[in-house]
């Protein structure tokens, strides 16, 4: 399968190596071509991995995954091209957080959320959210005492959650539905529990877990 990724942080190199590992082709995409960052993955990550722009990466993938700023989620979006999102899974990893004097925080919340923001940009696309709720680091084949931890997602297109539960299986996580894309709206605050914890605790190795 190929993977378009779009961002350059922690979040796209920790999946888009998972997604290597697991046999998958990667493009990880800039809002520049030629980027650094990007270049650099794709010079590590082999003959499977490549870099280009956010338009790129949309076109070349059959997943896409969208790990920029939640802030800036529409703007890469919309220079990565609505039309190339259509039909297609998208992993919503993002959370809508702003940075003040007092710390992160939710910049909307309760009554919408920033993965319903993310539907309503790309309607014709099958947006999950999914990897908002743990650190970069423990995102792939987390090993944790009491594991595989829980990852929590929240998506209207059934097949589509089906296939990431898929997915997380093969990346170490046992997948807990939470219905449809407005379950964003719970998703992004746990986001905020896990930030308060690692802060609190100054531990940032942590994740969630159901017991029954």
């Amino acid at each position: 399968m190929k993977i378009g990724i779009l961002g350059t942080g922690v979040v796209g190199n920790a999946l888009g190596k998972g997604f290597l590992t697991l046999g998958h082709e990667v493009m990880m995409g800039a809002r520049e071509a030629g980027n650094e960052k990007a270049a650099a993955f794709a010079a590590a990550g082999g003959a499977k991995a490549s870099a280009g722009t956010f338009a790129e990466a949309s076109a070349f993938g059959d997943w896409i995954v969208l790990a920029t700023l939640g802030t800036a989620n529409e703007s890469a979006i919309r220079q990565a091209g609505v039309e190339r999102f259509a039909g297609k899974i998208v992993l919503d990893t993002t959370n809508p957080l702003a940075f003040g004097p007092n710390g992160p925080a939710l910049s909307v919340g309760w009554s919408d959320s920033g993965g319903e923001q993310v539907q309503r940009l790309i309607p014709a696309a099958k947006v999950v959210k999914v990897f908002n709720t743990v650190g970069n680091a423990l995102m792939f084949r987390p090993q944790l005492a009491g594991g595989p931890p829980s990852m929590f997602i929240a998506g209207d297109d059934a097949d589509a959650k089906t296939a990431v539960g898929g997915m997380l299986t093969d990346f170490g996580w046992e997948t807990i539905d939470l219905g449809g894309i407005e379950a964003s709206r719970l998703l992004e605050p746990m986001c905020m529990a896990w930030v308060i914890h690692a802060i609190r605790s100054g531990n940032w190795g942590h994740a969630f877990k159901m017991l029954r």
